[in-house]
């Protein structure tokens, strides 16, 4: 196995600026090659020899050449190296393999371990195992993991903090005790981060350098692209639109434990302003959105007052980011109703709004998201450049899982 980086200095960037030739261009020549980087053809085979003994190259085929000839062309073994994404949520983990070119290999879905703490870390270690146990491959050529978390995580401490759904996790040193389970080098991210991510990389924000994603459900939180990276803020915070005080008051006891926003257009604060407004008790948000399509009056106009908060909130946001692009995802901001009004209610308060659009990758623009920031820790590792934040070759989304 050759350790790429390891290497002598010149033989290590000649390996590298193959490798990374092979990864972005498809099955090339050896002759093609030696043109593209000025190598003699003598040390291109040792190149190959060496990569083709650690099992990163292989033979894809042979090319006609000019003169009749033909000449055998090389690719990269793709699944050489693989990396490991999980969205964990307070229900449910989904996590996924993928290879070098970003194609998912295998996902696995399971009940989060209602126990928590390190009995998830372990449940994450075991599940890395399962993915690489079903398509047959050794779990040692996962090289980089990405665990998205419905918390913050600051870099400096290395701990998770503001993790309210999973029991025992809020202080946890995750990265250093999942990384010592699995072998290999782990990041951890908001969730809703990795969503933005998700869709820089297959969804509503391919091609664009700023834009937010922002996940309304039972909470409210967003995700920022600014300049085609991922702002996470000086603790991991940094989207954390919640405690905007907008909605409610930001001084009342409730707001200060789930903020404002999320206290005014969250799922139990929908379902207050239905009830309080003479609406019927015991329903879900689900329900009183379908009773809009019924003409309920007091389910209507709870909509526009929930879509004209999370108006005046992208309007803030927009006045510190200025993003040129808003996706709206969760199972609230995925709701085309909320949608329409949203786009309503920014036409009266902004000059020039921002698109605002509904997420295409739904639950999974999280589990990609953790892919993506895997996919670009493995390439900056292999060959020392940043992040690689364009889509891989032949990388598509999965089909939606029920």
């Amino acid at each position: 196995m050759i350790d790429l980086s390891s290497l002598a200095s010149t033989r290590q960037i000649t390996l590298r600026t193959v490798m990374r030739i092979l990864l972005d261009r498809g099955a090339v020549s050896r002759a093609e090659l030696s043109r593209m980087t000025g190598l003699s053809k003598q040390t291109m085979s040792e190149v190959f020899r060496e990569l083709e003994d650690g099992g990163w190259v292989q033979l894809a085929g042979r090319t006609q050449g000019s003169v009749g000839r033909s000449a055998a062309t090389y690719e990269v073994c793709a699944d050489r190296a693989l990396v490991f994404g999980a969205d964990v949520g307070g229900t449910k983990i989904h996590a996924a393999l993928a290879d070098m070119h970003g194609i998912v290999l295998t996902e696995l879905i399971e009940p989060t371990d209602l126990r928590g703490g390190e009995h998830v870390v372990g449940q994450l270690a075991r599940m890395s195992g399962a993915l690489a146990d079903a398509i047959g491959l050794p779990a040692e050529r996962i090289l980089a993991g990405t665990v998205g978390i419905p918390g913050a995580y600051d870099p400096r401490s290395r701990q998770l903090f503001m993790v309210p759904n999973i029991e025992g996790l809020e202080g946890t040193p995750l990265v250093d005790r999942l990384e010592a389970l699995v072998g290999f080098d782990v990041q951890v991210g908001n969730d809703v981060n990795m969503a933005a991510k998700g869709e820089q990389w297959l969804g509503e924000g391919k091609d664009v350098d700023n834009f937010v994603f922002i996940a309304v459900g039972t909470g409210i939180g967003m995700g920022i692209i600014s300049e085609r990276r991922v702002l996470r803020g000086a603790r991991g915070a940094a989207g954390e639109i919640s405690t905007l005080p907008i909605g409610s008051d930001p001084f009342d006891g409730r707001s200060l434990r789930a903020g404002a926003l999320e206290t005014a257009i969250g799922s139990a604060g929908i379902r207050g302003r239905y009830e309080g407004s003479g609406g019927e008790t015991g329903l879900t948000v689900r329900e009183i959105f379908d009773r809009i399509g019924r003409g309920d009056a007091i389910a209507i106009a709870t909509l526009d007052e929930v879509a004209r908060a999370l108006a005046q909130a992208i309007l803030a946001v927009s006045a510190v980011i200025d993003p040129e692009r808003v996706v709206l995802g969760g199972s609230i901001g995925a709701r085309p109703e909320l949608l329409e009004r949203v786009r309503h209610f920014l036409d009266r308060c902004m000059p020039n709004a921002p698109h605002c659009t509904i997420s295409e990758l739904g639950s999974k623009a999280g589990l990609y998201g953790t892919l993506a920031t895997s996919l670009d820790a493995l390439r900056e590792s292999l060959f020392q450049t940043p992040g690689y934040d364009i889509p891989m070759p032949g990388a598509k989304p999965l089909e939606q899982i029920p």
